[in-house]
């Protein structure tokens, strides 16, 4: 009796083929995620090393009251180019990978409008240069802002990814 009560038992308690395969298909999400955080933890730190001098140069220009020159912007924007089509056709994750990949995406198109409002400003009239580059600083400190926000994210996915802390944030001069 107590061995057909076993089997019973163990029979009850295996997985049915449905939840194996859920599980199965679990366990390889997150082997996926895995590598997109490692993919997206290494494409952030090369993303904030270019980035970051960029905010950071239009915050001190502004605060001096200089207008960098035409030729630095063009380079800027060539450089804003390249970092937001990083992010085009991203690939598909687990949620709170999506949402660190959308907020440093959407830090560097801040930071992309940045460098247009100071191309506006350079090809502007001196009385209005001074406004847009103040605007150009906000929407650059705003890019920051925002990067810090997905950098913890990031941060809490390496954690949770078994990575430990992976710290990813830009230059705190913007602030």
């Amino acid at each position: 009796m107590g061995l057909v009560g076993g089997l019973i038992g163990f029979a009850v308690g295996q997985p049915t083929p449905t939840e194996a395969g859920i599980v199965q298909m679990r366990e390889a999400n997150a082997k996926r995620d895995v590598q997109q955080i490692i993919q997206l933890t290494e494409m952030a730190r090369e993303t904030g090393g270019q980035l970051s001098p960029i905010l950071l140069a239009i915050k001190q220009d502004s605060d001096a009251g200089r207008t960098p020159e035409a030729s630095q912007v063009h380079q800027w924007q060539q450089t804003m180019r390249q970092l937001t089509e990083q992010f085009d056709n991203p690939p598909s994750g687990m949620t709170a990978t999506n949402v660190a990949r959308g907020g440093l995406r959407s830090a560097v198109e801040q930071g992309a409008l940045a460098v247009d409002s100071v191309a506006l400003a350079v090809t502007s009239p001196a009385p209005a240069r001074k406004n847009q580059l103040a605007l150009a600083t906000r929407q650059a400190v705003l890019a920051s802002v925002t990067w810090s926000i997905a950098a913890a994210q990031l941060d809490q996915i390496n954690i949770d990814a078994g990575r430990g802390h992976q710290h990813v944030y830009l230059a705190s001069a913007l602030r």
